[in-house]
């Protein structure tokens, strides 16, 4: 079965490129990492994510659409674990539940976060990078030799 290819968590992906267009590839492999930019991203949703009311009834209606497929399965000590896990994965994954309440999630948690934490961080981080490499990109001046005095002007008496 082939995935749609345009469902709402792409186009919110699209959409945070145009928030994001072409960044460096050193600003993302190096200098963010360093900082820890997109783990402290990451932990303040994460802190945030379970109180939210899109998680839990995400989780419930997960925890009651597992309840209802193992139901239905007959128990037998020779069953094949990992399939039976596999097929229902499968079913979770295939019913869109998933999808539909990651968005919702996502809504809920990183969305208010966006224009008012995340971009303000991002935009620093981009003009120290970008500070940094025009520094870099402009020669310093030769040093003075040290230990000599500089040449006295010359005084012609002719």
């Amino acid at each position: 079965m082939q995935r749609p290819t345009a469902t709402p968590s792409r186009a919110r992906l699209q959409s945070s490129r145009q928030f994001l267009p072409r960044l460096p590839q050193p600003l993302l492999s190096q200098s963010w990492p360093s900082r820890g930019l997109f783990d402290s991203f990451r932990r303040d949703c994460l802190a945030d994510v379970d109180t939210k009311p899109a998680y839990q009834n995400l989780r419930q209606k997960v925890d009651n659409f597992v309840s209802t497929h193992l139901d239905k399965q007959e128990w037998n000590p020779t069953m094949n674990k990992n399939q039976l896990r596999n097929g229902l994965r499968q079913s979770v994954v295939q019913s869109g539940m998933l999808e539909a309440g990651v968005d919702r999630i996502i809504s809920q948690v990183v969305d208010p976060k966006l224009n008012h934490i995340f971009r303000p961080q991002i935009e620093r981080a981009i003009h120290e990078f970008l500070a940094a490499q025009k520094k870099a990109a402009v020669p310093a001046p030769p040093p003075e030799p040290e230990g000599q005095d500089p040449p006295a002007p010359s005084q012609d008496t002719s």
